[in-house]
């Protein structure tokens, strides 16, 4: 299962995601906003995160204006590795190599047919482990 939020700035990238993820097959569940009224991203960054860091999903996505705000708030919750992804490249090393479990996107930067191919890109690639593993757990011991 796939978390997916977004803030006003993000939300008609989201929408369109989860309509790209829904012809893939993949489920995913959606934690809003869902309107243009404001709100704030952290909130959104904070129950995403959550539902990956208790098991509920496995990763997720979270989309603002820029994907900046939604990436530093989700890197302040433990557990979880966050990544603003703007190119394909970007979203294949940081799951080979960073293991992400979030990818932050910008709906006011980056058009939806990148953004699918950022996230067809993310979800397909695996984590090499080996030398990166050592440095996930030195990412983790940042934490405490």
């Amino acid at each position: 299962m796939l978390a997916i939020g977004c803030d006003h700035g993000g939300l008609e990238l989201k929408n369109h995601i989860i309509a790209h993820l829904k012809e893939q097959g993949i489920e995913c569940k959606d934690f809003g906003t869902y309107d243009e009224n404001s709100c704030d991203y952290p909130d959104i960054a904070e129950n995403v995160c959550g539902a990956i860091t208790s098991g509920e999903c496995e990763s997720g996505i979270l989309v603002c204006g820029t994907g900046i705000g939604m990436s530093i708030a989700a890197n302040k919750i433990k557990g979880i590795r966050a990544a603003l992804c703007t190119d394909v490249y970007s979203a294949k090393m940081t799951k080979q190599h960073n293991n992400s479990n979030v990818i932050c996107l910008g709906g006011r930067v980056t058009g939806r047919e990148l953004a699918f191919m950022i996230v067809d890109t993310w979800i397909s690639e695996k984590f090499q482990g080996g030398r990166h593993q050592n440095r996930i757990d030195k990412i983790s011991k940042l934490e405490k």
